[in-house]
């Protein structure tokens, strides 16, 4: 069976701070609803458009059957 995949970058503001709970959950349920089933959630180093710093974030993979 093939698969495909989407990658979903989540991070909080370019000041600072920590993932909310609740924006990832909404993010977790919005996509199940179409079908996507939760692969893996990477924390990774965001970028922010200003400066060199960056933000904490998460990359979240999801995965469903190729249709």
């Amino acid at each position: 069976m093939a698969y495909e995949y989407k990658v979903v970058q989540l991070r909080e503001g370019l000041v600072g701070g920590k993932m909310s709970a609740d924006k990832l959950e909404k993010t977790l349920n919005e996509y199940a609803g179409k079908g996507w089933q939760l692969k893996a959630i990477t924390a990774v180093e965001v970028k922010g458009r200003i400066g060199p710093g960056g933000v904490d974030g998460v990359l979240v993979t999801f995965e469903r059957p190729a249709p």
